[in-house]
């Protein structure tokens, strides 16, 4: 069977499923004694390894065996959870990751992983991977090799009937049959390989239960545990005998090894408790009640996916172009309908009008995705970053679920991930400084998502040492980035975002200037190229709060139509506070700059017709039109010979030939054919 037309399924369901390992490891971390979590993980991991064996990549499946295999023996009791076993498992996720990645860049998802398998070996065996040289001796001397292979695990009925089958001449086998990966009817070799043995004893027990083996929910292998009075060898080349089977290790297992498995999981997990059997009473009713809460969540959730469908992002690219030809034609068949002023026709257009703007909702919302999927790879990272640097850090998400289009969440990552190595590396403090400064040992992030307009807001803030406005004017004088005259008239606003500043951020060491800047004026320059701003706020000793307003799509947008001369020029709206005719007597000059007195605030005027270099063939009447902007606090006015009106437009990138145009950030097709082109209002507020 070809895979390949599986392989993009396979990468985006086993990225799904390692998403889901870390998030649940996380909760894991603060809730050690959930059971339901540990089965969550497992069921991620489990799915996990069935399709990677399925698709053939062999390594991926026997490591995410390997930590099944821990996760089984946690839930079931027979070790206990703890802080070192996590990083393990975490270790293994990372190993994961990079195996899953190496596939979806074409690789063969080969990694050398055995430094984390044998971890996981000795923490199945109940050992400590970070204690195994001193261990490894006393484990030798007292573990029985033959006890460690005791696959299934008994209960006291159980183990009654094979003591009494012991006494009347019985010995117990533990039969595990391995079928071959090519093997199509595996639920009619199980039945063949029962057959057998019933034919040479009485089968006791089997793992998985007998029901899942017949509707084939195991993956190749599956144990059964019988008491025969043929000999081991007999047994097992009995078994061999039904085809598709690949292998069958037959182990003979004694009373004192099913007792002594029986008793070791207990001791392992309290060993200083006097109510051993109560408590795991108890924990167990707990957990059953926990999973069948979980189960009947899940088959509601389960209910829930029904209803949506995948459907690959080009083809939803391919649909956001089409539509993109469609509001063009409807510019133009509104400018037609006005233009020929038919009644027919002018109703027509209007319900097409209607239609197409529901339309474009439906299809803006399908592009939509949760801030969740670039948000939920922060508490691992948080996490690591934390334990390398010794503090201590609590990471609140909030509003995880407010949606962006595609394309702003596919480019957002990467700046957020630099803001908040920033704030954990040089906003917290160490807890020895908090302590000493009255402040928690534990530092707090908070990375907030929320709606405001047409943008998407996103906040990190952090409780840490602030940003020093002294350290950061000292850096920005010696850098040449402002006179010490002019850094004095400097709001604190204004003095913060020098750190945003292209150059200051290569600073040799940082740390001196209060530890903000490293590499920022990258994160800035993303952010405006997403049509966005960022701006910060800082009290020196309690925190930061870095904030960043984003649009909410970038392939549709409204602008305000502007003419000069015989060029058509877009204006988007976000930008626009409100337009106003000036005077050409009102105009004042201060600095070199031509000025205007707006509501008491002195603007700049930017005069588009020079900045755009447009050839003029109009004389200028004695008013101006101006659409007054802002960018953050600035503002600027720009002058334009006349309003046209509002307008939704399709932004087009200008292709590879006409890269960084100054000021213009795109272009779009108007109603009557002609083009115009949009104004990049960030570039020209500086």
């Amino acid at each position: 069977m070809d895979m390949n037309q599986y392989l993009e399924v396979f990468i985006e369901e086993s990225k799904e499923h390692l998403q889901a390992c870390n998030e649940q490891l996380l909760e894991l971390e603060k809730n050690p004694e959930d059971i339901t979590i540990v089965n969550e993980i497992f069921r991620s991991a489990h799915t996990l390894k069935g399709m990677s064996a399925t698709m053939g990549y062999e390594d991926l499946a026997k490591l995410t065996h390997q930590m099944e295999n821990v996760l089984d023996a946690i839930r079931n009791h027979k070790i206990k959870f703890n802080p070192e076993i996590l990083d393990v498992v975490f270790l293994a996720v990372d190993d994961l990751e990079a195996m899953v990645q190496s596939i979806a860049e074409g690789g063969d998802g080969k990694r050398d992983v055995s430094d984390v398998v044998a971890k996981l070996l000795l923490i199945e065996k109940g050992e400590s991977p970070s204690q195994t040289a001193a261990k490894s001796e006393v484990a030798a001397t007292i573990a029985d090799p033959v006890q460690k292979n005791i696959k299934s695990v008994y209960d006291e009925f159980e183990l009654t009937v094979l003591q009494q089958s012991k006494e009347q001449g019985f010995e117990t086998f533990e039969i595990t049959v391995s079928l071959r990966e090519d093997c199509l009817l595996k639920a009619a070799r199980v039945f063949m390989v029962f057959e057998i043995m019933e034919k040479i004893g009485e089968v006791i027990k089997s793992t998985p239960s007998v029901e899942q083996l017949e509707e084939e929910q195991f993956d190749r292998e599956f144990t059964v545990t019988i008491v025969s009075k043929d000999i081991k060898e007999d047994i097992q080349k009995k078994v061999m005998k039904v085809s598709e089977v690949d292998s069958v290790e037959v182990n003979l297992l004694t009373m004192e090894d099913l007792r002594s498995s029986e008793k070791e999981p207990i001791e392992a997990e309290l060993p200083n408790s006097v109510n051993d059997t109560e408590k795991e009473i108890q924990d167990n009713s707990e957990s059953k009640k926990q999973e069948e809460k979980k189960a009947a969540t899940s088959s509601s959730s389960s209910k829930q996916s029904s209803k949506t469908i995948r459907v690959n992002i080009e083809r939803l690219d391919i649909l956001m172009n089409l539509f993109e030809e469609l509001v063009i034609d409807r510019g133009r068949l509104e400018q037609i309908s006005r233009d020929l002023n038919n009644q027919v026709l002018h109703e027509t257009v209007e319900r097409m009008t209607r239609i197409s703007g529901d339309l474009q909702n439906i299809i803006l919302n399908m592009r939509m995705v949760p801030v969740e999927t670039v948000f939920n790879r922060f508490p691992r990272m948080v996490r690591q970053l934390a334990r390398d640097l010794n503090k201590q850090i609590n990471l609140e998400i909030i509003g995880a679920e407010t949606e962006l289009d595609r394309t702003v969440i596919d480019e957002i990552g990467d700046p957020l991930v630099h803001l908040i190595r920033n704030a954990l590396d040089h906003g917290v403090e160490t807890p020895e400084i908090r302590k000493a400064n009255g402040k928690s040992e534990e530092g707090t992030v908070i990375l907030k998502a929320y709606h405001s307009g047409n943008h998407v807001f996103i906040e990190i803030e952090d409780d840490g040492a602030g940003i020093n406005r002294e350290k950061v004017l000292a850096k920005a004088i010696k850098k040449g980035i402002v006179t010490e005259q002019s850094a004095a008239s400097m709001s604190d606003k204004q003095v913060f975002e020098l750190i945003l500043a292209s150059g200051f951020s290569t600073a040799d060491k940082i740390s001196d200037v209060s530890g903000r800047g490293v590499g920022l004026d990258v994160v800035k320059s993303t952010i405006e190229s997403l049509g966005g701003s960022i701006t910060i706020d800082s009290t020196h000793g309690k925190g930061s709060i870095f904030s960043i307003q984003l649009p909410l799509t970038l392939s549709i947008i409204s602008v305000m139509l502007t003419e000069i001369q015989k060029e058509k020029y877009a204006i988007p709206l976000s930008s626009i506070i409100e337009t106003a005719i000036v005077k050409k007597s009102d105009i004042l000059n201060a600095h070199n700059q031509r000025v205007i007195d707006f509501r008491g605030k002195v603007v700049p005027l930017l005069f588009l017709k020079e900045i755009f270099d447009v050839p003029v063939f109009e004389e200028e009447d004695e008013f101006y039109s101006v659409v007054i902007v802002r960018k953050g606090d600035k503002m600027a006015g720009l002058v334009v010979d006349s309003f046209i009106g509002q307008q939704e437009v399709v932004l087009k990138s200008l292709g590879n030939y006409l890269t960084n145009v100054f000021a213009i950030s795109g272009a779009t097709i108007l109603g009557d054919g002609q083009v115009a082109l949009i104004v990049d209002c960030n570039a020209l507020i500086k």
